[in-house]
């Protein structure tokens, strides 16, 4: 049970009892100042009964006892405990006894004050010592402290145990409350940037024939809330942290992935991430100039680790052309046109006199899944330039026209089944013909003006069998895109990517299906990930267990998905806008719809979403066709 509401986070089973096991305790910026919080009710544990999020920052336990001997099989006292990612936790006893109860409370406290790092790791390290300190205990460690205060005052407080004691008297019907709070000496209150009054999010809804799209919908976007964070350079400026609870700090190329998704909420997440990043592009000589830095991330058993700062450094052009799409003001597209146009020259002078852009790792592969992101980069950073007017946006075009001729040939291997798009070429021009879930994004071209999606690196028959194989049982679990299919070698459901279930992957497979017109693939792999979303209590997670989907099944948690993950929550805001078919081009004041005609999921209606400035609000009805509700002054619809 995670609760999120960055730079707060508590974690717990659903017993509700922190025991200091693996991850639980309270969090503060990946700190863990509370580690053991056990409650005992006349020396005993409750009985745990129920466990619910009721909210993405909160939980609610519920646990009963029988207290009285003659009570019988009933319980008659109820034990509500609500926890907040705050650090605050509220425990209310509640008597159902026919005569008064004299109730002992007694609550055992620790910590170890380990780093989030140091737990995963396995180097925390024992408890701390405590020490009375007002209604409570603290405790310290070098350079950090922290301290539990509890109202009312407790009757008695032993540092030695860690212990906290009361001492309750309940009329018939009555009930009596503590409250907790777990603080960081020396912090001040904890502010969480998706708690403030104005969030970058808009309060979108949706509504439909099938169960499960408004749950789906407001949970992503809560999600996607309790993950933001402020630059403490710029704290106006807001980005979202990658999960919870491995990844609560930023991750670049996430970032960006999930503001891109989330445009359709409006363009203040993607400004305040563009903003972010921008501060931490290398400027200096050297091959890094112009890159926007990230870490290496596991790329499956047939390639070595990938650089995510190249996937981070081709997104942040894309994510800057289409929010200016959605109605990014031009002052504000300027002020980060430089950063985009030195992405842009990295890319150019990282591919040199080639054709195709190369790890800047040892053994050097050239992955398909980074061609298709440099050639969208290069073709809307070319539409990009040519807007303020800049150089380069023919040579990006011409560039991006030698990769798309020459891909086709190239990564191309041709079987008696059609063919399949390679997964890469080797350093020696080996094709690794593997086929895996990054081949989606050879689906994802971009937004042009006028509603135009962006050309693709396939040509029409090869995007038509890729189509077929990712909907095909190799490929497609039941629940969404296999990480990689299952009659690959190294195929392992649990793989992180080798055959897991990535939420993101499948949903930009179905915006990529959908807007190439291949709408029954596309229903199909959205319906299986409606499906896994309402197992999952609609919080997707960032990825889980690819193993088949079956009758009376259910799909498989993977132990380290973080859920909630920022490009799981803003996957189903992708999701549901592709069905619209909603291609908006706010400099020039259109907008262009081209709904799934098939209408997967019935008739569905979006409300609230932000474009041009403005609330924008769509409907498709059961016949695939779409009509604007709302629009923002002056926005026409496109042909």
């Amino acid at each position: 049970m995670i609760c999120v509401a960055l730079p707060g986070l508590a974690v717990s089973t659903a017993r509700g009892q922190l025991d200091g096991q693996g991850l639980e305790g309270v969090y503060r910026a990946g700190r863990r100042l509370l580690s053991r919080c056990r409650l005992l009710v006349a020396g005993r544990e409750p009985l745990a009964v129920q466990a619910r999020m009721t909210a993405p920052d909160r939980v609610r336990f519920v646990g009963t006892l029988r207290v009285s001997p003659s009570a019988g099989p009933d319980p008659d006292v109820v034990v509500e405990r609500t926890r907040d990612a705050d650090g605050t936790e509220r425990i209310v006893l509640r008597s159902a006894a026919p005569r008064p109860l004299r109730l002992p409370v007694e609550v055992a406290l620790g910590t170890d004050l380990a780093e989030l790092g140091q737990i995963a790791s396995g180097r925390a390290g024992g408890e701390r010592p405590a020490s009375v300190r007002g209604s409570g205990l603290r405790w310290s460690g070098p350079g950090v402290s922290a301290s539990v205060t509890a109202d009312p005052p407790p009757a008695d407080v032993l540092a030695s145990a860690g212990l906290l004691r009361w001492e309750f008297d309940l009329a018939p019907g009555g009930t009596a409350s503590v409250e907790l709070r777990v603080r960081q000496d020396g912090a001040g209150p904890l502010r969480s940037a998706g708690r403030a009054a104005t969030s970058p999010l808009a309060e979108a809804a949706a509504t439909g024939d099938t169960p499960g799209v408004r749950d789906l919908l407001r949970t992503g976007i809560d999600d996607l809330r309790a993950l933001l964070l402020r630059d403490p350079v710029r704290p106006a400026d807001v980005y979202p942290a990658a999960g919870a609870p491995w990844r609560c700090g930023l991750a670049p190329a996430d970032a960006l992935a999930a503001a891109r998704m989330a445009l359709p909420l409006g363009t203040r997440l993607a400004v305040g991430t563009l903003r972010t990043l921008a501060r931490t592009q290398h400027l200096g000589p050297g091959a890094r100039s112009g890159m926007i830095p990230g870490p290496r991330r596991d790329a499956g058993p047939h390639l070595p680790p990938c650089c995510t700062g190249t996937e981070a450094t081709l997104l942040f052009p894309v994510l800057l052309a289409e929010a200016r799409r959605w109605g990014l003001p031009e002052h504000e597209t300027e002020e980060l046109l430089p950063t985009a146009e030195r992405c842009l020259t990295w890319l150019r002078t990282a591919v040199g006199e080639g054709t195709y852009l190369c790890d800047p790792l040892p053994g050097r592969p050239v992955r398909a899944e980074t061609q298709a992101h440099a050639h969208r980069a290069a073709v809307l950073g070319a539409d990009l330039l040519d807007a303020f007017g800049r150089p380069g946006a023919t040579a990006l075009r011409e560039w991006a026209d030698r990769l798309r001729s020459a891909f086709r040939h190239d990564f191309w291997v041709e079987d008696r089944s059609g063919g399949r798009p390679a997964a890469g070429r080797g350093a020696d021009g080996r094709l690794l013909a593997h086929l895996d879930a990054a081949a989606a994004h050879l689906l994802d071209t971009g937004l042009l003006g006028g509603g135009r999606q962006a050309p693709g690196l396939l040509d029409k028959a090869q995007t038509e069998q890729l189509a077929r194989l990712l909907d095909g049982p190799a490929m497609h679990s039941g629940w969404g895109l296999r990480g990689l299919a299952a009659n690959e070698p190294g195929h392992n459901p649990f793989g992180h990517r080798a055959g897991a279930v990535r939420v993101a992957e499948t949903a930009v497979a179905v915006a990529g299906l959908a807007a190439a017109g291949h709408e029954k693939q596309a229903g199909s792999l959205l319906r299986g990930l409606l499906a896994a979303a309402e197992a999952f209590g609609h919080r997707l997670p960032e990825m889980f267990s690819g193993e088949q989907r079956t009758e009376g099944s259910a799909p498989v948690h993977h132990p380290a998905a973080c859920r909630p993950s920022a490009t799981a929550a803003a996957a189903p805001v992708l999701l549901l806008t592709a069905l619209a078919g909603v291609r908006p081009d706010a400099p020039a004041r259109t907008v262009t719809l081209r709904p799934v005609r098939s209408a997967p999921l019935g008739e569905i209606g979006l409300r609230g979403l932000r474009l041009a400035g403005g609330p924008f609000s769509v409907r498709v009805s059961r016949l695939g066709l779409a009509l604007v509700e709302e629009a923002a002054d002056g926005l026409q619809l496109g042909a």
